[in-house]
């Protein structure tokens, strides 16, 4: 069945059947500040949560176990993103960093992006999955204040 999760200023995640029910399936506890954001991987096995405790937290798409804790950032996350196969993950801090994860490790960021001059509220990865575009409030641009830079110069794969 379709999931749905959905992340609170209470540090709870909650997790839906949104297709069968109005109340959720359980309750996700483990944070020590608000949600920000969650997203599914593209498989729909994960989805990780980042959040203003500065950490990322990975969680069984399909049953909401929890499954390990990411680690390194010194500042908020704002946004996470999966890569298209479901192995990577990268994330946005206001640390003014972003950071590639393997989930197939769990243990450190696979890589970090050269630092920004200001947060880092936005990313994405590019439609091949062999780079990622990342959103600061830096220096204006020609492409609407957002700087894009390569987090890798080669595929991943």
């Amino acid at each position: 069945p379709e999931r749905l999760a959905s992340g609170s200023d209470d540090f709870t995640i909650f997790l839906w059947h949104p297709t069968e029910g109005r109340h959720p399936i359980k309750r996700l506890t483990g944070h020590q500040q608000a949600v920000n954001h969650i997203a599914f991987s593209p498989d729909g096995r994960f989805f990780a949560s980042g959040v203003f405790d500065k950490k990322i937290k990975l969680w069984n798409g399909k049953s909401g176990d929890f499954i390990s804790t990411l680690t390194g950032h010194v500042g908020a996350v704002y946004q996470v993103a999966w890569s298209n196969d479901s192995r990577y993950l990268v994330s946005a801090s206001k640390d003014s960093t972003a950071k590639l994860w393997d989930i197939s490790s769990c243990k450190r960021a696979k890589e970090t992006l050269p630092r920004h001059h200001d947060e880092v509220y936005a990313l994405d990865w590019s439609p091949n999955g062999s780079s990622v575009a990342t959103g600061s409030k830096e220096e204006p641009s020609r492409y609407g204040g957002i700087d894009a830079r390569t987090l890798l110069t080669k595929p991943i794969y």
